[in-house]
């Protein structure tokens, strides 16, 4: 196991960039995709035997989307964490 620890300025950026991401726009995005989905699900709406196929599938599609989001969640922590124990033991450069 390497005895380096390092945390530079370029990657305290990116996980700065990356923590946003996962914590703003994604969760938003994923929320109006639903929406979106939704609104295609309703009949009077959207209708034909390929629309009918979308909405059979939009359930799974949005679970899977959730499933990415949590995912997402946890590793933004894990990152987070890592960074932060590297920080104190004086990987800062």
């Amino acid at each position: 196991m390497p005895d380096r620890v390092l945390s530079t300025a370029t990657a305290r950026e990116a996980i700065t960039k990356m923590q946003q991401i996962i914590t703003g726009d994604l969760i938003d995005n994923i929320e109006n995709l639903n929406r979106q989905g939704q609104t295609l699900c309703q009949k009077d709406v959207w209708d034909g035997r390929l629309a009918q196929e979308f909405s059979s599938n939009w359930p799974e599609t949005y679970r899977s989307l959730q499933r990415a989001q949590e995912t997402l969640e946890e590793l933004r922590g894990k990152v987070d964490k890592i960074n932060e124990n590297i920080m104190r033991a004086g990987g800062n450069v």
